[in-house]
């Protein structure tokens, strides 16, 4: 929908009412909340001054200068709308052809297809300097890093690529919307990442097109805030549109990639890109930006969107009455050019406070834990000669759940100064509205709307909002708020006005006129906290007399009407006929009783671009005429303001929890389930054409699977030990499987066939009925399998359930009570209980049927509610080149007894224990960061604990490979660590013979109880340097680590040492952090822990 100005908007009288509608009522329809007033906008409108979201610009402008993009979108987030709507209609990216959009499930595995697109041989090399785009949550990173981690590692060779980051997650804990940026920190950290933040929603496109550019010369994040500024509507007056990005974007490359006589470091080509970048647009942006009192005593360091613009704000508003604080806003946190933080902090300072992010608020009080962001200001001002007395550094931590707002901005700076910021009650009030406005009144109108989410007139306020907008005097900013947990559902949606640009990345405090649209919020919510003293109230009481008005309402909702001169309209909707008759045209009614309230004398006008969007003129002429009969002034009696209130309603939140970006849907629609008889099967195998029918392996999984028989299982450890330890091989025979050195078998295990028995006898299932359920990969796909394949290979009825298993189970109890402990083990008040059911019982989903008998749902039900089996991967222990027909593993029972004494075991590694040789296995094949070094000189150094040696037995086999036909090979040295050789010295007849035949030249063996004191992997490192220095070092070996990962910090520090003593030994001076960070871009430092 396009917005018009105000000149377009329509004759400037209304032609008069006729009987009926005119023409055909339009409707409004919201398609996001991330969209501007919800609505799809093309790509070719977004230029010059704009209504916009931030993530609608940061869709753009990775559209427009990507080459593919792919997006890990949670349902609801509704990041990448945008770009599915553009290259649903062929949109043309600067390129001249549409930029390829891939939705992606977020999993483990995800953005291994970037990876494989990147470095396929099909790759057009064309478009080698074209960047590639993710657009991504927060939430979805950890899922993103083994694919990061590898591109990091090939990035010389590989495209730009930039991931825009959303800084969202949702809290279990807190079962709320998260701002999420230490999760992103922490990768970039890991994987040296660029990672570049904005201040506001005003500079999202440009801080993602200045991450696009830094994307040639690092992988870059571009974080924002996914919770509030990124969805908000708002005014940009200075957008580029497609053609401008691509020129700025080509002038500024142009710039900073004319030949140098030597190559510059990273900080050094950060900091021209920036001049560059400044120069082109004519814009002052820093790495570091410094906001406040001239010469300060105190400084507070923060980084991320709404703290970096509320900051900036408090301080000039503190500045004016001398107090002397600063603010710095980080705005490129990576990489962190020490240089010039230290030269954007005044002199003067004497204390800087870093507002930094930590997981939760167990972290927040842990002081042994500091924020990412502490460490990186701490380090600099530490080794910095700026000051004689270096100032002090606080970490001033706070967790992903804080929701900022001025006044507790201004309480982190308070943290800070000696003298009183502001009065301690303002500080402390549940209440913000009077204690610290940043906003002036007299320019800027503030209105908010709550209301349940299946109200009739939901859309109302997005609907006011893009009617204001129309005029082009007015800058017009609005939001949603979604509460999917309070009374069904609730939402409070905020409009601000103002004939100047607004900046308001928190929830309006003041409001001149609030809309509530249903009594009962009353009592969840103090909304008059929200409302400015002699603002006004429009509350929907629907057939309310006036002399029951005071009998109905809260006493502390009367009282603050009176004691903040409120003035109270009450909103009859059924005293108008027409909406007694259509509920529906409700919407108009509020609508033309806000444009009353609110703007008076603007109301003719109002309602003629209200119809422009919604509606037609003449029923929201007709809607405004009825106000006469539904809208009334209540006179507030003095004596409301002695009432007495209860101690409940100081308990009453001023505000809702952002929980969702939309309403709960309250209608599920699930895909069709039946139980079918074999009849039913046959014919869809007879007909196959006409039924669409195929036959698959394993029709449930999406990867390539094979079939492979047992060929050998022998247990490796002794009987009478407590770890039981197994080499499994299997014959390939004709199944085509290949495998390269350090790669990973995907075990597609079944459950116990005894179990599935008893579990189908309690039950009482007939085994082979015929269950028809849709595919789990494709709802579209209908797959057919007797109950007992479906509990054998597909259902993880012996699993452990998650929360969401209760809550669902409870609708199938007809047992009152069941269906109440079921809900509540689901729901937060049950975490505790349920904890212990998860991780000291280890109940199953069988377990919890078995438990609450009324709840008993029909199969199909079953196959719905309960999880997937999934596969199990474990590294292979062979080399192909050694063994072509085989593939070996190396595996540790997981065993365990519950508090019932009943032995419970690991799915698949029960499965494989008990397989005989013969018996055929359902397996796959999955790629591996352990790849061999690309010469066979190269020596391997290798850790391996437990069973995290099996990778390294596939090394020496291929070294012996090698050998054997005549290759020179390097030096192999190998450390393994277990608890006693006696028991655990796994293949150690192999790893001697090896070394008696010169494959082997060290064998560091720690065996950590073998003695009184405790010998682990690092000590045995340490003990053999020199030899660690030579290949390491010298001879430029590769070093891996396989195995938990406890000893990643303890053998890196061997490593780093052994890089401080080669290079003290010849004279060079090195940072050993470094340098590992420099030997894992060359894949000489792999890590596959877990």
């Amino acid at each position: 929908m396009r917005l018009q100005s105000a000149e377009s908007n329509g004759p400037a009288q209304p032609e008069p009412i006729r009987e009926g509608p005119a023409k055909p009522l339009k409707e409004f329809k919201q398609y996001s909340t991330s969209l501007p007033f919800g609505q799809h906008t093309p790509l070719g409108a977004i230029g010059g001054p704009t209504y916009v979201t931030a993530q609608t610009l940061i869709q753009q402008v990775a559209y427009t200068l990507s080459d593919r993009l792919w997006t890990y979108s949670l349902e609801t987030f509704d990041l990448d709308v945008a770009v599915k709507e553009w290259y649903k209609h062929g949109v043309e990216n600067a390129y001249g052809y549409p930029t390829k959009v891939k939705p992606l499930q977020t999993r483990q595995g995800a953005a291994s297809i970037a990876l494989g697109y990147v470095f396929s041989i099909d790759f057009d090399l064309e478009k080698r300097y074209v960047p590639q785009s993710v657009v991504a949550s927060s939430s979805t990173l950890q899922y993103l890093r083994a694919a990061l981690d590898q591109l990091s590692l090939l990035y010389s060779i590989a495209s730009p690529l930039v991931v825009h980051v959303a800084a969202v997650d949702f809290a279990g804990a807190s079962s709320q919307l998260v701002t999420d940026y230490a999760a992103a920190l922490s990768l970039a950290e890991e994987m040296g990442f660029g990672v570049v933040s904005s201040s506001s929603a005003y500079e999202a496109q440009h801080m993602s097109l200045f991450a696009t550019l830094l994307a040639h010369m690092v992988p870059t994040l571009y974080i924002y805030d996914g919770v509030n500024t990124g969805r908000e509507t708002i005014r940009v007056i200075d957008v580029l549109d497609q053609a401008g990005l691509l020129n700025t974007y080509k002038a500024i490359r142009d710039e900073i990639s004319a030949p140098e006589r030597k190559k510059p470091d990273l900080d050094t080509r950060l900091i021209r890109l920036l001049e560059a970048f400044n120069s082109e647009l004519g814009t002052q942006y820093e790495l570091f930006e410094y906001s406040g009192h001239a010469s300060p005593d105190s400084v507070l360091v923060v980084f991320g969107t709404v703290e970096s613009c509320l900051a900036s704000q408090v301080v000039n508003s503190l500045e004016k009455d001398d107090a002397r604080v600063g603010v710095l806003n980080v705005r490129v946190y990576r990489p962190f050019v020490e240089e010039n933080f230290l030269a954007a902090l005044p002199k003067s300072v004497r204390i800087i406070g870093v507002l930094g992010q930590v997981s939760d608020q167990p972290a927040v009080s842990d002081g042994t834990l500091r924020s990412n962001l502490y460490n990186d200001v701490m380090a600099a001002v530490s080794f910095s000669v700026k000051w004689a007395i270096a100032p002090a550094v606080i970490d001033i931590k706070y967790s992903r759940e804080t929701i900022w707002t001025p006044v507790s901005i201004a309480a982190a700076f308070q943290l800070l100064a000696k003298k009183p910021l502001l009065q301690e009650e303002m500080l402390s009030s549940a209440t913000t509205s009077s204690a610290l406005q940043l906003l002036e009144s007299s320019v800027v109108q503030q209105y908010t709307f709550w209301d349940i989410d299946t109200s009739k007139t939901a859309n109302a306020a997005t609907v006011l909002a893009q009617a204001l907008a129309t005029d082009s005097a007015n800058n017009v900013t609005t939001k949603t708020t979604y509460d999917n947990l309070l009374q069904g559902g609730v939402f409070r949606s905020d409009i601000r006005k103002s004939k100047k640009t607004v900046e308001a990345p928190y929830a309006v405090e003041a409001a001149d006129v609030a809309y509530i649209g249903d009594q009962s919020l009353l009592k969840l919510v103090d909304v008059t906290r929200s409302v400015k003293a002699g603002g006004q109230i429009i509350l929907k009481l629907p057939g309310m007399k006036d002399e029951d008005i005071e009998a109905k309402l809260p006493a502390w909702f009367e009282k603050a009407l009176s004691v903040k001169r409120i003035n109270l309209y009450i909103l009859d909707p059924p005293a108008v006929e027409s909406v007694g008759e259509d509920p529906a045209s409700e919407t108009y009614l509020v609508q033309a009783a806000f444009m009353r309230v609110a703007l008076p004398t603007l109301e003719k006008t109002g309602l003629q671009k209200l119809s422009i969007i919604n509606g037609s003129i003449e029923i929201l002429e007709l809607m405004a005429k009825e106000l006469d009969k539904s809208l009334r002034l209540i006179e507030i009696p003095e004596s409301w303001s002695t009432l007495e209130t209860d101690e409940s309603s100081s308990e009453l939140s001023s505000d809702i929890r952002p929980v969702s970006f939309s309403a709960f849907d309250k209608v599920e629609s699930e895909p069709p389930t039946y139980l079918k008889d074999w009849q039913t099967a046959v014919v869809g195998l007879a007909f196959k054409e006409a039924y669409n029918t195929r036959t698959s392996l394993r029709p449930d999984l999406s990867v390539k699977t094979f079939t492979v028989h047992v060929r050998e299982n022998r247990r490796l450890t002794p009987l009478t030990y407590d770890r039981n330890i197994f080499h499994i091989e299997f014959d390939l025979g004709y199944s085509g499987l290949t495998y390269d050195i350090g790669e990973a078998l995907g075990i597609h295990a079944e459950n116990d066939p005894d179990e599935v028995k008893n579990f189908i006898d309690f039950y009482k299932l007939d085994p082979a009925e015929i269950v028809e359920v849709p595919s789990r990969e494709n709802p579209d796909v209908l797959e057919n399998r007797t109950v007992y394949q479906a509990l054998m290979q597909n259902v993880d009825i012996f699993g452990r359930p998650p929360k969401r298993f209760y809550e669902a189970l409870s609708e199938f109890a007809d047992d009152p009570k069941e269906s109440q402990e079921l809900k509540t083990l689901g729901g937060p008040e049950g975490a505790k209980e349920f904890k212990r059911r998860a991780e000291v019982d280890t109940l199953t989903f069988a377990d919890i049927l078995l438990e609450f008998p009324s709840a008993h749902p029909k199969f199909h039900d079953i196959v719905r509610i309960v999880n997937p089996m999934k596969r199990r991967e474990y590294s292979i222990a062979s080399c192909q080149k050694v063994t072509p027909n085989s593939v070996a593993l190396m595996i540790v029972v997981v065993g365990w007894v519950d508090p019932q004494g009943r032995d419970r075991f690991g799915q698949a590694t029960r499965y494989l224990y008990k397989l005989k040789p013969g018996m055929p296995v359902t397996v796959s094949v999955k790629p591996s960061v352990m790849k061999l070094p690309p010469k066979s000189t190269q020596p391997l150094i290798m850790a391996g604990l437990g069973t995290g040696l099996a990778p390294f037995r596939a090394f020496v086999q291929h070294r012996a490979w090698e050998k054997a036909h005549g290759k020179e090979i390097g030096a192999v040295l190998l450390y393994m660590g277990s608890r006693h050789q006696r028991e655990e010295y796994c293949y150690g007849e192999e790893w001697e013979a090896y070394q008696d035949a010169g494959v082997i030249t060290l064998l560091g063996r720690a065996f950590s109880r073998d003695q009184p004191q405790k010998i682990y992997i690092q000590d045995r490192m340490r003990q053999t340097m020199a030899e660690i220095i030579q290949a390491y070092l010298k001879e430029e070996g590769a070093f891996y680590l396989c195995g938990p990962t406890w000893p990643v910090p303890d053998v890196t520090n061997v490593l780093e040492d052994a890089i401080a003593r080669d290079a003290k030994t010849i004279g060079k001076k090195t940072d050993p952090r470094k340098e590992i960070e420099k030997l894992k871009d060359q894949l000489r430092y792999v890590l596959e822990v877990y």
